[in-house]
């Protein structure tokens, strides 16, 4: 490469003086597009248990600790309302999950505190509208 830097003609802007105003940006010539229309949420599901006389309180309570992370005094409560009314909602939350809860639930297996128990305890879903 020959020659110098000074050999090479460059243009700036002028610079502006800073007492002068701003300039305003231009409007632009089209409005950004609206979304028509939300998205449709899916309507929520509610996970119920089912009472029976094979299952005991420590039972729910263990099983809405492991499964649902929920406290002891929490699973004490639901124990408490599927034993006094036959059914209590859970949880109430999407059709995925709810699917999965219930699956979980009839997986849990047997109570080993009670003999008579041959199984998990039964849970169904329902539209929660």
């Amino acid at each position: 490469m020959t020659g110098s830097v000074h050999d090479v003609a460059v243009s700036f802007p002028p610079i502006r003086n800073a007492t002068s105003a701003p300039v305003k940006p231009g409007r632009p010539r089209a409005l950004p597009a609206q979304p028509k229309q939300q998205p449709e949420l899916e309507p929520p599901y509610h996970v119920i248990l089912h009472d029976d006389d094979t299952h005991t309180y420590a039972y729910v309570i263990e099983m809405m600790v492991n499964i649902f992370g929920y406290d002891e005094a929490r699973g004490y409560k639901i124990a408490c309302e599927v034993d006094e009314s036959g059914r209590v909602i859970v949880v109430t939350c999407h059709k995925e999950l709810a699917e999965l809860r219930v699956e979980q639930i009839h997986e849990y297996g047997a109570d080993p505190r009670m003999k008579e128990s041959q199984g998990s305890m039964k849970a169904t879903m329902e539209p929660a509208a």
